[in-house]
């Protein structure tokens, strides 16, 4: 796992495409996660502020996201429970308009089944935004459309929307995502959270919280 950690911290596919960006950057792949962790977050990719923070999900989205799942930041970051797998481990930069480029898919072909081999304690899958969405869901009928089945998936899975504040008025038309949705979602974090602190079938228990 050291080994996986290391090559994709070192990646540098992708470093002529995000050269010729409008925000001309080098590569800096962000990467969070260890082998215990029992709840995944798999999101899109890092944006600029998280580029340069070198910590996932540390912007406004990321303060939105840890509300949705009424984590504290200590336990949001706290690697030994919480795995957080981007589809893209880099900040793919802006177009020339501004806006956000989408992940690279060579990032996901050459990286995410190594990860997702490596993280065999998953107990919960938070699939964040369309590109996550549709490589652990397969192709479907949109993100409105799934977030809006959630049920089918949950406990194991839950698709959100992207937590970016761009989405507040996709929030205010589907009032269920906050007084349904939600509710059940952190009652199942909570729940994964506090099996990690009784022990396993082997006898061992998750390591303790830092």
């Amino acid at each position: 796992m050291t080994g996986l950690r290391q090559g994709i911290a070192a990646c540098r596919l992708c470093a002529g495409r995000f050269a010729a960006t409008a925000t001309g950057h080098a590569p800096r792949p962000v990467v969070w996660f260890r082998p215990g962790a029992r709840i995944l977050i798999a999101g899109q990719a890092p944006g600029a502020r998280v580029h340069e923070a070198g910590v996932p999900f540390r912007d406004r989205s990321g303060d939105r996201l840890r509300a949705w799942l009424g984590l504290t930041e200590t336990e949001f970051y706290d690697r030994d429970r919480v795995a957080i797998v981007p589809m893209a481990f880099c900040f793919p930069g802006y177009d020339a308009r501004g806006a956000d480029l989408p992940p690279p898919p060579i990032c996901a072909r050459t990286w995410h089944a190594q990860v997702m081999a490596r993280l065999p304690a998953l107990r919960l899958r938070i699939l964040v935004g369309g590109h996550a969405q549709d490589w652990h869901m397969g192709r479907g009928p949109g993100v409105t459309a799934r977030v809006a089945a959630w049920r089918d998936h949950a406990p194991g899975v839950f698709p959100l929307p992207h937590p970016s504040w761009r989405n507040t008025g996709w929030l205010k038309t589907h009032s269920w995502f906050e007084a349904e949705l939600l509710p059940a979602l952190r009652a199942r974090v909570r729940e994964v959270l506090d099996e990690c602190d009784r022990p396993r079938p082997c006898g061992d228990a998750c390591p303790p919280r830092r």
